[in-house]
């Protein structure tokens, strides 16, 4: 997977792209192919914007199915495990459906009456 951060008006900490590589890289454990992930992060200078001031956006690209997560907190971390909590329950959710629920148990693969 490979991963994209886009800043708009914002410096990013030494640290940040280490824990989005992470985090994201974690989603693989999840069957769903997910060949790209655009991250965003913008902030706002309105100092009335103060405990929404910084946004992240979060965008899935690939084969798979369009995946796409958004939060604003106080700072880019917190905005970040926000949209990537988002991000997981939808990539968990696709998952989900496409698991196969009708199990044969092992009389039918035996034809044991």
């Amino acid at each position: 997977m490979k991963i994209h951060i886009h800043t708009r008006n914002a410096d990013l900490a030494e640290d940040f792209r280490t824990i989005v590589e992470e985090k994201l890289n974690s989603m693989e454990r999840f069957s769903v192919t997910i060949d790209r992930v655009e991250v965003e992060i913008l902030h706002e200078a309105n100092p009335r914007q103060g405990k929404n001031s910084h946004r992240v956006i979060l965008t899935s690209h690939g084969a798979g199915p369009l995946i796409k997560s958004e939060a604003a907190e106080f700072n880019d971390l917190a905005a970040f495990d926000t949209a990537v909590k988002a991000f997981a329950l939808q990539v968990r959710k696709i998952h989900e459906r496409t698991k196969d629920y009708d199990r044969d148990t092992v009389r039918k693969h035996k034809n044991i009456v």
